[in-house]
Parts: structure tokens; sequence; C-alpha cells
């Protein structure tokens, strides 16, 4: 009996050595050692810019017949796939956001890596924006030493995201069950890949360029709607175009607007841009309406810069769309829909363009701050998709994760770089300390982040370098009863969030750096 004791005993902590060096592998860091720590500035002079554009949409993946239509495979119901490569399993592409178990059926529109690369004096970065709904830090590092291998003089590469929820699954979490990884490394390889190839192409294309800034204040609040008190949102769009110093012609131009790309909402089984895809296309080639050209476009390579989408921004089923030129109200989610709502970014885009009161400035400075930050992971559901697989992600320490923060000035212009879904309040000011709130405290990130942002013109992107989910502030962070605002249950954000304490590092760190990048530049 003792002999089986021991035995049964040696069983048992074999297993708990196995499952733990089965975790420490889960957690390792996978860029152990890697850290940005940047503080560039160059001397006022011509800035030379390069944009390129690479299609990433997925080239091979299986389709599927949903039988009844809920937009969920279950073969149990009688949804098949079409075996094409005869393996005997379903090789689907998985759509990020809403819900699990949401494969890809087709193709309404390409997904692309837009890229810009800058280069000033000395200075040289490189901005790429995909059309996805998240990038993780992890993913970011590798395809930055990607890049490097080619083009080593580069400074620094951003990496954003247009958090589009008909994209593929790039972050794990919207497998085929919530217990299954949903990311297809090979899909993933051509994404780093694209990102590749749209970075070198703008290197190689940069010349001297002059810059136009707009902003557009008021025409898209009907656009955007708030699921979440307080009801704080910024529906400005933000512009800066960039022509060649020589031609005039445009080059390329940046479009930064807060809103989540997801009015095709959680049936469409299709792979889209969303809103990004009308929106990019009149802008560079004009809108057409039947035969008319109503506007013409601007040329060049249109990036689409997301902003801050917390709280939660988006276009709601039973918000209509009016198209602006037949002013047909759209309210059922389709890619009619879609088509409206691009066409109205479009034209108030291309009318803010038309300003030839706008100042054009041919020698600017350029000015940049980045710094590697620590991030701790409270939620647990995270950490148990962190061990099984699910995320793929690399811990620094215990429960610390690796992510990133950043700003640069290009004359009177600041951009600001986030690694979330920042709620706007955090940006703009006025968080609350509602009843409920499950530490009772007065808000902590005050003074809001658009306060301290130097310049007169104000970019701000989120899941940029990273993707964590909601940056909720945290005096109004509620997982426990009694919940704040009349809710009856607990909110989604918290649901998708590292944890309450996520925002105050995540403001403290940003103000730092905002106030030494103002210094660095030399703005009031």
């Amino acid at each position: 009996m003792k002999k089986l004791f021991k035995i049964i005993g040696s069983l048992v902590l074999l297993a708990l050595l196995g499952i733990i060096g089965y975790g420490v592998y889960q957690f390792r860091d996978r860029h152990k050692g890697y850290e940005v720590d940047l503080n560039l500035s160059s001397e006022l002079g011509v800035i030379k810019v390069g944009f390129a554009k690479v299609d990433i949409t997925p080239q091979i993946f299986e389709t599927w017949t949903d039988v009844d239509g809920d937009s969920r495979y279950n073969p149990e119901k009688g949804d098949t796939y079409e075996d094409s490569n005869g393996n005997g399993r379903f090789d689907a592409i998985w759509l990020a956001g809403f819900h699990n178990s949401r494969p890809a059926q087709s193709v309404l529109d390409p997904l692309w890596a837009r890229a810009m690369v800058l280069e000033s004096g000395e200075v040289k970065m490189a901005l790429c924006v995909i059309d996805m709904i998240g990038y993780g830090n992890d993913e970011v590092i590798a395809t930055r030493k990607m890049i490097q291998e080619s083009i080593p003089d580069l400074d620094y590469v951003i990496i954003s995201s247009t958090h589009v929820h008909s994209s593929p699954d790039l972050m794990g979490m919207w497998g085929p069950s919530e217990y299954t990884r949903g990311v297809n490394p090979d899909y993933l390889s051509q994404v780093q890949e694209g990102i590749r190839q749209a970075v070198n192409q703008a290197y190689q294309d940069r010349r001297p360029a002059k810059f136009r800034f707009a902003e557009e204040k008021e025409k898209l609040k009907p656009l955007v709607g708030d699921t979440r008190p307080p009801l704080v949102f910024d529906a400005s769009l933000k512009l800066m175009q960039v022509l060649d110093a020589e031609t005039g012609q445009t080059i390329g131009t940046l479009m930064n607007w807060g809103n989540h790309p997801e009015t095709l909402w959680s049936q469409n089984i299709q792979l889209s841009s969303d809103f990004a895809d009308p929106w990019r296309n009149m802008v560079e080639n004009g809108i057409q309406v039947n035969d008319s050209l109503k506007l013409d476009g601007v040329g060049g390579v249109a990036i689409f810069l997301n902003g801050a989408v917390g709280g939660l921004m988006t276009t709601f089923p039973d918000m209509p769309v009016e198209d602006p030129f037949t002013l047909e109200k759209i309210q059922k989610q389709s890619p009619e829909k879609v088509q409206a709502q691009g066409k109205a970014l479009a034209k108030a885009t291309l009318e803010a363009l038309q300003d030839t009161s706008a100042a054009i400035y041919t020698n600017l400075d350029l000015n940049l701050k980045a710094k590697t930050i620590d991030l701790k992971m409270d939620n647990g559901l995270f950490q148990l998709a962190a061990f099984i697989g699910i995320f793929d992600r690399g811990f620094t320490g215990w429960k610390q994760i690796r992510s990133e923060v950043s700003a640069w000035t290009l004359g009177p212009a600041t951009f600001v770089h986030v690694p979330g879904e920042l709620y706007p309040e955090i940006l703009h000011g006025g968080i609350e300390s509602p009843e409920g709130g499950d530490f009772g405290i007065e808000p902590v990130e005050v003074p809001s982040i658009q306060s301290k942002i130097p310049g007169t013109i104000k970019f701000f992107a989120g899941m940029s370098n990273d993707m964590i989910g909601y940056i909720v502030p945290k005096s109004q962070w509620d997982v426990k009863a009694p919940f704040t605002y009349g809710y009856q249950d607990r909110p989604y954000g918290e649901i998708n969030s590292l944890g309450p304490d996520t925002a105050p590092k995540i403001h403290s760190e940003l103000l730092k750096l905002l106030e030494e990048l103002r210094v660095l530049s030399k703005k009031d």
C-alpha cells in the first residue's frame, strides 16, 4: 500500500511539475530584453515622405454554408464546409469581433497594410495601419525586426490597427470556440510580410514633401454613437494631406477619426474593412454617383487612423446613415449602409481639403518620443487564455506584460499613440465617479490627455503598437454589484480589459512623455 501511495504521489508531483513547466513556457517573454526608449529630434527643414499600400486579404481559405443563418459554424445544425484541400479539416479564416465561431464565407472588399515613412534629417520613422481588429505587441516587435533587416537605419515603426470587426482573428480569442485559438499562422505571416513590403515600398518612394492640415468638427456627429455613460466622444475629423514639394500632387492623406468599423455588424460573414474601404477609395479616386462625378479625389494613398473608441464608440444597427447625395436613409446593417457611411466620410474629407486658405508647410521639424511600459494583467480570463494558448502573449514578470506609448510632432501637429481602446473621457475630460463604482474614488486620470498635447492640430490613435482591450477610468470601474448608471450587470468594457490599473498607468506614462516631448519640440 505504501508503495502504491509513493507511486501516486510521484505521479501527482510529476503532473504538477509538468503544469508548472508548461506555464513557464507559455508565459515566457517572447522578446527578452527588448525595450523602446526613444528621444529623437530634427532641425527645421524639408521632410521627405513616402506612402504605399499592400493588399493583405487572405488568399486561401475554405468557405462554408450557414444553414440557419446565425453566422456561427454549427455542424450539428447542418452547417457544412468546402474541404478544398481534402484534409478532412475545416481550414477557416475566423473573423474577429462579436462572437466565436464566425468563419469568413467570402471577400466583400480588400484588407490593406497602408504605410507612411517620414525622413527629417537624421530621423526616420514609419507608420503602418492594418485592417485588423488588433495586433499584439509581441507581433509588432517581431515585424519590426523583419523590417530592420531591410531598412536598418529606420529609427521607429508604429503599427496601428483600424479595429475592423470583419477582419481575420490575429489576437486568438475569436476561434471556433472559447478554448481554441483563432489565429491562422500562415495568414499571420502574410500580414507581417505585407507590413514589411508596405514600409519598404514607402521608404523607397520617399520624396521632398509639403503639408496641409485640416479639421472638421461637426459634420460627422450623426455617424457616431456612445453606448456607455458618461456620454463623451469626439466626432471630429483630423486630416494631414501630404503633397509632392515639386509637383503639388497628393502623395497621401492621413485621416484620423474615432469609431468602431463594425457597421456591417455581427451577422456579417464576409471579409471587409467596413466603412474604411469606400472612404479611402473615394478620397483617392473621387465620389461617383451613378454616372456623375460629384467630387474629385485627391489621389495618393489614403490612410485611416482610428481614435479613442472605448466606451463604446460605434454606429448602432438602429442608427440610420444618410447618403449625402441621394439623401436615402439606410438603417439595416448592410454593404449599402457601409457605402453610404464611407461616402459621408469621404465628402467631409474632400470638402475640408478644398479649403484653399489652409496653410501649406514646406519646412518642418520632426520630434519623437516612445517608451516601453509594463502593464498589469489582472483579468483572470486573459491569464487563462495566455496559459492555454488562446493568446500567444509573453510576460515580462508576474502578471506583467510589455506594451508601449509614443508621441511625435510634425510642425504644428502632434500625434499620440496608445495601445488599446481608450475611453474618450480620459482623452477629452469628463470622467465621473458614479455611484456603484467598485473603488468609490475621485477621477484618477486627470488632467485630460488632450489638454497636455502640444501643438494646434492634435491627432490621437488607439490600437497602436499593441492591443490590450479597453482602457477604462478607474473611478468608473465596475465589476461588482450594485452597478453604475442603473446597469443590471457589469459593463462590457471591464470584461475585455487588463484591469483597473491600466488606465492610470497609461495616463501617467503618457503625460510624462508628452511633457518631455513639449520640451524636446520647444512647443508651448
